[in-house]
């Protein structure tokens, strides 16, 4: 098995001090890979397809991956779109 590096878009501006919210997507039986990678593109700011498809193959080996991490306000808005496009997702975390 091979491990492959996926760059996440950059998500911390001025004065974010280093702490932010995750948002994360679980792997589920009902979603497919494309429209997993279509709706990451769609909502998350500088994602593209090709990102979105490698996350999608995180999701599927490992259960869940973190698609993006930053302020508490952008973060829920990302987490509401993709659970409305039907996506399985992990509950809001800090870190």
């Amino acid at each position: 098995m091979t491990t492959e590096t996926i760059e996440r878009p950059k998500t911390a501006g001025p004065g974010s001090g280093g702490a932010g919210w995750r948002v994360i997507v679980r792997n589920d039986d009902h979603n497919t890979f494309e429209h997993v990678a279509a709706t990451l593109a769609r909502v998350i700011p500088g994602l593209t397809y090709g990102n979105g498809m490698a996350f999608a193959n995180t999701i599927h080996n490992t259960g869940q991956a973190i698609v993006w991490t930053g302020m508490r306000e952008p973060a829920e808005h990302y987490w509401e779109q993709l659970a409305a496009a039907g996506l399985t997702m992990a509950p809001l975390e800090q870190h």
